[in-house]
Order: structure tokens, then C-alpha cells, then sequence
């Protein structure tokens, strides 16, 4: 090779090199244009002088050199009203506000499974620091409806009630509705052991910091724990946390949907997400509609739920049960009535049927799955309807069969009711540790009704 070779070949290398650096030096966006900290009220920071959107993440650094980090809730001509995600102790006037690059994505991959992370996908398990290569936006993308699946497979989800009277589809979206302390999460953990799922994703949105640790020792245990993702954001925690926690939760779901996966998705609770909603918008000045509740947060239950769900063909599914908090027992709650308006079912569970020592308390005559006439066979949507019909004609007559009023021989159908509702009593209670599967619910169910015409042996079959 002649020297005037070897000059061409490294006039093509460095060519080479440089226009690779020019291509790099093109992708790289601009350095960010800072501002200032110029006032703080409540909960909201107020800066000039920065250029960033909604949802992106600013570092707000105070005097001692402390990081704060906040994000982008609202504006107002050249000011920005941002919301801290943690602690803003320390801030003071003329704070630098540095907008951060790539904000509104996270962190997603395998590498998650077994593990415990906050609203910000920081590891609180004190396993090391996540690996993951994968990153998603952690609003989501939404979904064209029209490609969705169709919901057409039941899921045994272990409790015998719901199974068999208000059967669950897999990719259904399904509200747990009850007042404080009548055994919401307790029935939540039921469904994380013994659902059949490839994943499970846990959000803890605003609920007490001690059922953290409990729900991963107690409720999901080493087994189950390696196949499943904890997002913990307590009720100490900001509430831009805890709308984060909630996101980060369905975005790790949609990730793992569309690796093909079936995931269960348990989230504790929908109403700790509107509430920490209700306190951004009227912080930063939006105008209540609704008992308190501003429009902003009717906008973001939807756009939360709805990712949630079947995905497209070859891709796998996402079902999804939420925890609503009924407010004074009362089921008319702005929050619960806007999500068993935009839920596919609902499982209610009765504060009277609680203080009687029935478990797990559900109502079933206040209960519905929206998609139990798609999956279930007509056998069983016969044999379940004549249950609810028996249970209602008992409850009406209640009263009278409690003081002796009524006479035996008076009504055929409450003759039926009275006879078969020990029965069904027992069948509608279930132990804490206690599992029945699919098959062994619908069972149980016909047995009930065996000696009162409720079908053949065979008479419900799963679809």
C-alpha cells in the first residue's frame, strides 16, 4: 500500500468520525435554561426564567447545595408552578430551578420482578440499585379500542362468591367499593395469592406505611413474591408521589403486557390517587365542582383506568382489581360513583354484613361483573340469577322472619328462601387461607340450590 493509500484510508476514517460526532452533536438537545425560586405557598413552587413543559422534572437546588426534586403541574405566562416529590425543606428565595432532560419516561425490565420501589422507582428493599434497560413513558400510550381483545376468558381468582356469582374475565378492570376497615385490602390480598397470573403488580397508593412490609411478608410471601413488583407510596408521601405511584404501577403492568404476560394488577386504592389529584389542583388554584373535588380529577381516573386491560392481538392482558373507599359508607361518593361508572364491575362490601362476622363481606345483590354474560355459560348465568333472586326474596322478608310474623306456607318462594339460607350463608363465607378454585365454586353453587330445583349435577358447568 502506497502512502497515498494510507492518507485516503485515514482521511475516510476521520471522515468517518466526524460526521459520527456531528449526528451525536445534532441529537443532543440543548442545554437546559434555568430560573429562579421566587415563591413557594403550600404546596407549590413558583419559578421564572426556565423553559420546561408539563410533566417534566425540574432539580430545584437551595443554598446548601440540597436537591429538590420537583415536577411541572401548571403555568401561567412565563412562570411555572411546580410540585415537589419529596421533602422541600431548606428552599428559600432565588432557588436555582434546573429543568431535567428525558423527563415523564421510567425505567422498565425483568430486573423488577421480586422487587419493592417507591412512586420515583428508587428500591426500598435495600437490594441494590435497578438494572433495567428498557423505558417507557409513565403516562402510557393509549390503545386504539378497536384492537383491544375481547374479553372471552374467565379468571379464577380462588373466592368462591365471586367466582361463581360475579365471574371475573381476564383483562377485566374491577372496583373493590367499602368503607374503612370492612376488609378491602384483606380481600385484595386473597385475590394476590390465589389468582392465577404470570405477574403481579402491587400499588400502595396513600394507604398506611406498616401494610407494606405486612402485604409482602404476610400476603405475598417468597413465593409469590418473586413474580411479582411492589410500588409503596404511604400516605406521608407528597401527593405528586403518589399520582406517580399509581402511574408507575400501570406502566410496569403495560410493560410486561406487552412482553405477552397476563398480569394482575392490584391497586390500594383509587380513591388515595383522586384525593392526591384533588390536593394538586387546588393548590396550584383550580376551582372545585363536586363536593371538593375539582374537574382534573374525573379526567385522570379514566385516563389511569383505561390503560389498564386487554391489549392487542399477540399481546397479553392486564387484569386490573382497585380499591375504591366509600366515604360514610356511602356509595353515592363522588369518587366511587365517577369509578363504578368507568369500572367493568364492582364488588361491594357491606360495613353490616362485616359487623355480623360474615367474611368476606360482600353484597351480593350490590355487586355486578359487567362481563360475567360473555364468559359464563348459559347453565350458570341461570343457576346464579336463581340464587340472587332466592337471597333477595329472603332480605326483603327479613324482618318479618326475624320476629315470627311470618307464616310458614304463606309464599312458596319465601318457604324456599327460608329453608336454603343457611346454606347459603355457608356457601357465601370463605376463610382467609382458604382457596376454591373455578370448578370446585361452581360446585358448590349448584349444590346449594340442589334440593330447590337449581339444575342437574351438570347444570353449571364453566363456559
Amino acid at each position: 500500500m502506497t502512502t497515498a493509500d494510507i492518507s485516503t484510508s485515514r482521511a475516510g476514517i476521520w471522515s468517518q468520525r466526524l460526521a459520527k460526532r456531528a449526528r451525536r452533536v445534532e441529537q443532543t438537545p440543548p442545554a437546559p435554561i434555568e430560573g429562579s425560586l421566587t415563591r413557594m405557598v403550600g404546596l407549590t413552587l413558583e419559578a421564572t426564567g426556565c423553559q420546561a413543559s408539563i410533566g417534566d422534572y425540574c432539580d430545584v437546588i437551595a443554598g446548601n447545595g440540597f436537591r429538590v426534586e420537583s415536577e411541572v403541574v401548571g403555568f401561567s405566562g412565563d412562570r411555572l408552578y411546580l410540585m415537589p416529590t419529596g421533602d422541600a425543606q431548606g428552599l428559600g428565595p432565588s432557588a436555582r430551578v434546573i429543568p431535567r432532560q428525558r423527563a415523564g419516561t421510567v425505567r422498565v425490565g425483568p430486573q423488577l420482578l421480586g422487587r419493592i420501589i417507591d412512586g420515583g422507582a428508587h428500591p426500598l428493599d435495600g437490594l441494590g440499585p435497578l438494572e433495567c434497560d428498557s423505558r417507557v413513558r409513565l403516562t402510557g400510550k393509549p390503545i386504539n379500542p378497536l384492537s383491544r381483545k375481547p374479553i372471552s376468558e374467565p379468571l379464577d381468582v380462588g373466592i368462591r362468591s365471586i367466582n361463581s356469582l360475579l365471574t371475573i374475565g381476564r383483562g377485566q378492570r374491577v372496583g373493590l367499593f367499602a368503607g374503612s376497615g370492612v376488609g378491602k385490602s384483606v380481600l385484595l390480598g386473597m385475590m394476590a395469592r390465589y389468582t392465577s397470573a404470570d405477574v403481579i403488580v402491587v400499588g400502595l397508593i396513600g394507604e398506611r406505611g406498616r401494610e407494606v412490609k405486612e402485604f409482602v411478608e404476610r400476603i405475598l410471601g417468597p413465593k409469590d413474591r418473586s413474580r411479582a413488583v411492589v410500588v409503596a407510596t404511604p400516605a406521608d408521601h407528597p401527593p405528586l408521589m403518589r399520582l406517580h405511584g399509581a402511574w408507575l404501577a400501570t406502566a410496569i403492568a403495560e410493560y410486561f403486557r406487552d412482553q405477552g404476560l397476563n398480569v394482575l394488577l392490584l391497586m390500594d386504592s383509587l380513591t388515595r390517587f383522586a384525593q392526591a389529584q384533588r390536593e394538586i389542583a387546588l393548590a396550584i388554584g383550580e376551582a372545585p365542582a363536586t363536593k371538593g373535588y375539582p374537574p382534573s380529577v374525573f379526567a385522570r381516573l379514566p385516563q389511569l383506568v383505561e390503560r389498564a386491560g386487554n391489549g392487542a392481538e399477540g399481546s397479553g392482558s392486564i387484569t386490573a382489581f382497585y380499591t375504591v373507599l366509600t366515604e360514610g359508607d356511602d356509595n353515592n361518593d363522588p369518587v366511587a360513583d365517577a369509578a363504578r361508572a368507568i369500572l367493568d364491575g364492582h364488588v361491594v362490601l357491606s360495613r353490616r354484613i362485616a359487623e355480623s362476622g360474615h367474611y368476606p363481606a360482600i353484597d351480593i345483590e350490590a355487586s355486578v361483573s359487567r362481563a360475567m354474560h360473555e364468559i359464563a355459560s348459559p347453565a350458570q348465568m341461570q343457576i346464579a340469577r336463581q340464587f340472587r333472586q332466592t337471597l333477595a326474596t329472603y332480605q326483603q322478608n327479613r324482618d318479618l322472619i326475624a320476629v315470627g310474623a311470618y307464616q310458614r306456607g304463606s309464599d312458596p318462594r319465601v318457604d324456599n328462601a327460608v329453608t336454603l339460607w343457611p346454606r347459603m350463608q355457608k356457601f357465601l363465607q370463605q376463610e382467609i387461607h382458604e382457596r376454591v378454585d373455578f370448578a370446585a365454586s361452581l360446585t358448590a353453587l349448584q349444590n346449594v340450590l340442589a334440593d330447590s330445583g337449581g339444575g342437574k349435577p351438570d347444570a353449571a358447568r364453566p363456559a
